[in-house]
Parts: structure tokens; C-alpha cells; sequence
């Protein structure tokens, strides 16, 4: 499958791909994982991505689509891939379908994962993140806490709330997705491809998903 999941952020983007990839081996594409990666292997772009990402400032269209051109084109997208936080931008989206038009590969449907904001601000605030770079394992003080609290299962390392995941940072963070990220929805719509969900759970939007698809 080639999707893009849209929603905002805390809507479960990355928890409905890593349970879509288990299905078809498709592999999960978020930009952090991306930019972070290009810039872990000192290409050449992950150095110029890194020089803003040092800074604090965004890294621009051109940089992100010329190392997402050349992450679509490894052996392991052949099977499919699920584009998890981008595009951002009515640019980017438009630079992606000219993009995926050039390099011949056809989007199954770009999926809106519609959460109510009081149940986001729920979530996150009470997300709790292994603060070790290499871990980074997720947890919530509600649903999902770590077994010694305010430790890692995994590694052991402390778990923090992140600075981003502030009821304030959050509201930010949401109304920023509301102005740069929501208009994406219309563009998909026109495109004909938007299917829009309506669910809390990740296995209610993974099946809908697999409806949609006919599998």
C-alpha cells in the first residue's frame, strides 16, 4: 500500500503505521526518522539539513523532497510505504505529486485520522518519552506506564514528558496544524483521494483502512 496519513498531531499517525506495515511489509516514512537518518549517514543533505536543525529553524521544501526523492527509490519502499507527517504544507504536497509522477509510483490514498482536540490533549499530555536517543520508547501515566515508574522497561533510562508535550506546547502545536497542515485535507479531497476516519482506536482506523482497500 502507498498511503499518506494526515491528522494532527497525537491523532496516532505513527501507531496506525506501524500496525499497517505489519500487514504487507510496507515501510513507515516520517521526515524526523528521515532527516534524522541523512543526517546520522553525513550525506550531503543530512549535512545541510543539519546546519538548520542546529539552529532551531526548519528545514526547507527543497532539502526535505530531495532526501525523500531518494528514500522512495530504496529496494525496501518497492513493497509499499506509508508517509507519516508528510507532507505539512500545500507546497510540499504539490511538489510530492510531481515528485511521485516522475518517479512513476501511484498514491493508494491519503488517509484523515479525525480525533476531537480534548481527546489529543489528553494523550499527549500524559505521553511519557525513554529520554535515551536510542530507545526513545513511548509510554502514558494512564494507559500504558512503565512497570518501575519514571523508568524505561526497555533500557532502564528516565522517562520525561517532553518539552512539546506541555498542555501549552500541545494547543500551539495543534493550532499550527490547524493553519499549515488542515488544507491538506481539501487538497486530497480534490485529488479524489482523501478517505477520512472517524475513531479513536488504531485497530478500528487500521481495519477501515484495510476496508477501504479492499483487503
Amino acid at each position: 500500500m502507498r498511503l499518506i496519513l494526515l491528522g494532527a498531531p497525537g491523532a496516532g499517525k505513527g501507531t496506525v503505521a506501524k500496525l499497517l506495515t505489519k500487514l504487507d511489509g510496507s515501510v513507515q516514512i516520517s521526515t524526523g526518522d528521515i532527516l534524522r537518518g541523512a543526517v546520522q549517514a553525513g550525506t550531503d543533505l543530512g549535512k545541510q539539513a543539519k546546519a538548520y536543525m542546529d539552529r532551531g529553524d526548519l528545514v526547507p521544501d527543497d532539502l526535505i523532497l530531495g532526501i525523500m526523492e531518494k528514500r522512495l527509490q530504496e529496494p525496501d519502499c518497492q513493497k509499499g510505504f506509508l508517509l507519516d507527517g508528510f507532507p505539512r504544507t500545500i507546497p510540499q504536497a504539490e511538489a510530492l505529486k510531481g515528485m511521485l509522477a516522475k518517479l512513476k509510483i501511484r498514491l493508494d490514498m491519503a488517509v484523515n485520522l479525525n480525533v476531537p482536540r480534548e481527546v489529543i490533549l489528553d494523550r499527549l499530555t500524559t505521553r511519557r518519552t525513554c529520554e535515551n536517543p536510542k530507545c526513545q520508547a513511548i509510554y502514558n501515566v494512564k494507559s500504558m506506564p512503565p512497570k518501575v515508574a519514571g523508568k524505561c522497561d526497555k533500557c532502564g533510562s528516565p522517562v520525561v514528558q517532553r518539552a512539546d508535550e506541555t498542555e501549552e506546547a500541545i494547543s500551539k502545536r495543534l493550532d499550527t496544524y490547524n493553519d499549515k497542515t488542515a488544507p491538506l485535507i481539501g487538497f486530497y479531497k480534490k485529488e479524489g483521494l482523501l478517505f477520512d476516519v472517524n475513531a479513536t482506536s488504531s485497530d478500528v482506523v487500521v481495519n477501515e483502512i484495510k476496508k477501504k482497500l479492499g483487503q
